[in-house]
């Protein structure tokens, strides 16, 4: 839909980019902005070279201004952003304003930025990310076209760690992709954050035991180890397990999540064979 607004030069004068955290919004508003202020593109894409490119991925271009709302809640903060809405781009076709986690601005503010959404001058373009959009006014949702993101899938995500990986000239062990993976429940930025610390180790290949560490996080094979404890009714045995664990500095709420996790995916394979075989990596099987 982006894509075709620039071919069809349709741009709206708002957009609203709502979502899970890590899923990609504010890095696609930057992607977008480069797109349509692009002198040089290629064909639908930004050339990344022009000056309008180049400055806004060194982020010192005065035709694209962001705020986090979460920290610029305030009627004022948005009546200094509409201050300048009124001057013209200084380079660019457009001046383009990305608000961050938009429905934190307090109800003044709103509706401040309410007023500049019904009359907006024609080289200004909003874009307004937010991980709560139920929170913002519909009047404003309503002013701004909308595109819902998603969490990623594990598997996406576990794509996603592998080619860093290969990037990085890194071998990851295929259970460390898995936690990961599960552990960043859709967020690509945590699951690269996550990937990040381990990479800091300078350990390659990294092993599943030495992320456990370094993460705080329980692997499938490591929750199995206690599943089979207790369903085998070794009460001894399963508090050997977490007295040993929790004296390693393991934190007691990451165990019940990962516990949890396990049981909801025992769950669903014992439903459908056929689910079965998509989780069994999940399972430590």
């Amino acid at each position: 839909t982006l894509t075709n607004s620039i071919a069809a030069k349709s741009i709206s004068h708002a957009y609203l980019f709502a979502g899970p955290r890590g899923s990609g919004k504010t890095s696609i508003a930057r992607i977008f902005a480069k797109a349509i202020n692009c002198e040089k593109p290629k064909g639908l894409e930004p050339c990344d070279a022009c000056d309008s490119c180049r400055e806004i991925m060194l982020a010192n271009s005065m035709d694209l201004i962001e705020i986090d709302a979460a920290s610029h809640t305030g009627v004022d903060d948005v009546r200094e952003l509409i201050s300048g809405i009124k001057f013209a781009p200084v380079k660019s076709k457009y001046k383009i304003f990305i608000i961050d986690e938009c429905h934190q601005l307090s109800k003044s503010a709103s509706n401040a930025l309410l007023k500049t959404l019904e009359e907006p001058p024609a080289h200004a373009i909003f874009m307004l990310a937010t991980t709560e959009a139920h929170k913002m006014l519909p009047t404003i949702i309503s002013r701004c076209q909308r595109f819902d993101f998603k969490r990623l899938s594990i598997n996406e995500l576990s794509e996603r760690i592998n080619l860093v990986a290969d990037w990085e000239k890194i071998k990851v062990e295929p259970e460390v992709v898995r936690l990961i993976a599960v552990e960043a429940d859709g967020s690509v930025r945590d699951a690269e954050g996550m990937l990040g610390q381990i990479l800091a180790t300078g350990e390659n290949p990294i092993p599943l035991e030495k992320t456990e560490t370094i993460l705080g996080l329980f692997s499938a094979r490591k929750v199995k180890e206690l599943v089979d404890l207790i369903v085998s009714q070794n009460q001894a045995g399963s508090i050997k397990w977490l007295n040993k664990n929790l004296e390693a500095g393991y934190d007691v709420g990451q165990l019940l999540k990962s516990f949890s996790h396990y049981l909801r995916k025992m769950i669903l394979a014992s439903v459908s064979p056929e689910l079965m075989a998509g989780i069994k990596l999940e399972l430590g099987h």
